[in-house]
This record gives C-alpha cells, structure tokens and sequence, in this order.
C-alpha cells in the first residue's frame, strides 16, 4: 500500500470519480432546468449507469487482453472528453447521448481501478487497501457532491462542465507513470473457484451484490433528486449530499479495519442495511415537510450504511473469487454499485413523477428492509 504504484491509482480514481461526483446532481438539474422534468432527470443518472454496467461486463476480457493500464487510461479519456459538450443543449437528447459515452468511461475506470487494488496488495490486507480505495473515491464525493449544486447556483453551468471535464483528464497523467506488473496482461491461470462460475463463486456472490444493489439505489434516488426535494435550500441539500459522501467515507474505513482484523468479510452486510434503511425513513419523513436537519441526518446515515456494504461486499467478492478472478469480482461489485444507482434515479424518478419524493424514498426504504433478514440468513448459514 505504500509503493508509488498504488499511489498512482488512487490519484488518479481521486481525479476521474472527481469529475463524476461533481456531476452527478448537476446534469439532472441541467435537464430540469430545461423542462425535462423529474422523469428527464433521473433518466440522465439512469443512461449513465445503463452504459457504465454494459461497460462493466466486458471489462474483465478487456483486463486480460490489453491490461490495467490502457483500459485506465481509455476510461479516463472517454469519462472527461466530451463533458463540455454538455453545455451545447439542456434538451434531453443530447445530453443522454453524452452521458452514454460518460458511462462507457466510467464502467472502464470502476473496473480497472478496484482489481488493479486487489493485485497489488495481499489478501490478507485487502479489507485496508479496499478501504484506501474507498477514501479515492469518497473523498471528491465529499467535496463535490455538494459544491456542485452551490457552484451552479453562483458561478452558473459553464464553470462545473469545464472542470468536470479537466479532471479526469488529470488523471490520464497519472497512468502515463504507472508502472506494475498489474498494468500488463493477467496471466490466463484460473482458481478452483474460477473453474466452477456456476458453483461457489456465484453462491457466495449472492448477498453482498443484493446488499449492495439496495444500499445504491437508496443513495441514487437521494444525489439525483435531493436538489429538486428541497430546490430553495442553499444549506440543506449541500449538507445532505456532504453528509452521504462523508457517512460512506466512514463506513469503509471502519469496515476495512474489522475485516482484515476478524478476517472474515460478510458479516456487517445487514448491519450496513439495517442503518441505510433507517436513514431512508428519515429521508421519507423530509420529504413531506420542511425538515432540513432530518434531510440531513438521514442522508448521512444512508452513507454510513452504504459505506459499511461497499468495503464489506468488495472484501467478500474478492475472497470468492481467488486472485484468478479479481477482475470478475471487482466487475460484479460495481455492477450491483451502479445498476443500483441507475435503478435509484429512473426507477424512483418514474415512481416520483405521478407519486411524490415520499414514496419514492419509502420504496427504497422497503428494499433495505427486505435485504436485512436475507443477508442476516447468508451470514448465518456460513457461519455454521
């Protein structure tokens, strides 16, 4: 964890997911303010996972063919490359067609980004280097979620686009200087458990990627439609967003710590969903009134929940799938991370547009529910 490889890539995930977080609230608003209406925006957040999970898919092939570094390199250029675009139009279009290209940048950056973790540290350390990891990407969600939403409202659009779109090419200097014997090739070995898809890597899969799937859709539907519930509040909503980026923050860092301690991933999966689902009903409560501490605290403890999952269900996909596979695990990781948060933004938009923000935010209260008792059985039954 401390040789300048690793280094490298988390510099450059700090400055490729800087350029995501800082849009993530932005461009549904972009689309609002164009007409498009509570649906548009979440269909925005929706097109850009839609592509990033199709990305996501081909990604290990991709590792194995042409290594880590090109495939971080080319996730890079296409995630930072066309946002200025976005200033051309607010019609929703083209401002899909642009998030489509975001998402492929994205799926290749995600991918890449958490195997090459994997293999440059031991299992035995995975849980902080997971956690490390976690900080790259938490840490621009902590001051650009929220600094998105005031800076449009003082600087205007143009300035966001522009340094969403610098930074990750930022990052492309980064992997110029990578060098490790992760960014070449892998080798094509496989594991036991790689010989068996069907078999035990799947089984094992099972509860952190539903784990995984409830907590993202949960704090999809808040950074998508947290700016239109509370569309007045030059506070809240700031706060909100900065509470969710820095309760994930926490969450991974103590999930990394207990794990790689007790060395067992899987056990905080239903604690982590159990606190994102109160979080939710907090959520739900604001909704409905005027509650900026409730907006607040409950967006915090979705984070916290969330962060919790994240390193736990990363830990746990790792140690299913064997270092022949660290690629496959980390592709189906961020696959159930933003399937679940495109899910949040168009799943919950569609329910919010004829329903309101409050059944909205109680249907995906309902799912954290629901995957508590089945994650607590998993963990049970391997205990035993």
């Amino acid at each position: 964890m401390r040789s300048p490889a690793f280094r490298l890539v988390l510099a450059a995930t700090v400055l490729g997911f800087g350029g995501y977080a800082l849009l993530l609230p932005v461009v549904p608003l972009w689309v609002a303010r164009g007409g498009s209406g509570e649906f548009g925006a979440g269909v925005t957040t929706g097109v850009l996972m839609a592509a990033t999970v199709a990305t996501q898919l081909a990604v290990p092939a991709l590792l194995r063919r042409f290594g880590h570094r090109p495939v971080l390199a080319a996730g890079l250029l296409l995630l930072g490359a066309p946002t200025p675009l976005l200033l051309l139009s607010p019609d929703l279009p083209p401002v899909l067609a642009l998030s489509a290209v975001r998402g492929l940048g994205f799926g290749l950056l995600t991918v890449a980004g958490s195997a090459v973790v994997a293999e440059l540290v031991p299992p035995a350390e995975h849980g902080r280097a997971s956690a490390r990891y976690g900080y790259a990407v938490g840490i621009p969600q902590l001051a650009l979620l929220p600094a998105g939403v005031a800076v449009v409202d003082l600087l205007g659009f143009d300035g966001v686009f522009l340094a969403a779109g610098i930074a990750p090419l930022a990052g492309l200097v980064c992997v110029a200087f990578l060098r490790t014997g992760a960014a070449r090739p892998a080798e094509p070995h496989r594991t036991a458990a790689e010989a068996e898809p069907d078999g035990t890597f799947r089984r094992r899969a099972v509860a952190p990627v539903l784990a995984m799937l409830a907590c993202s859709t949960a704090q999809g539907g808040i950074v998508t439609f947290l700016p239109l519930v509370a569309p007045g509040s030059l506070v809240a909503v700031p706060l909100a967003l900065f509470g969710t980026a820095l309760g994930g923050l926490l969450g991974r860092g103590l999930a990394g710590e207990i794990v790689d301690r007790r060395g067992e991933a899987g056990r905080l999966l239903p604690v982590g969903a159990a606190i994102a689902a109160a979080g939710m009903v907090g959520e739900v409560v604001a909704a409905g009134g005027d509650s900026p501490v409730l907006l607040v605290v409950g967006a915090a403890l979705v984070g916290i929940g969330f962060g919790l999952v994240q390193n736990d269900a990363l830990v746990a996909l790792f140690a299913a799938g064997g270092s022949g596979r660290y690629g496959t695990a980390s592709a189906v990781w961020n696959i159930a991370y933003d399937a679940g948060t495109g899910v949040g933004a168009t799943g919950l938009g569609a329910v919010a547009e004829p329903f309101g923000f409050r059944a909205a935010f109680a249907l995906a209260a309902a799912v954290l529910f629901l995957a508590v008792p089945f994650t607590s059985r998993v963990v049970r039954g391997k205990r035993r």
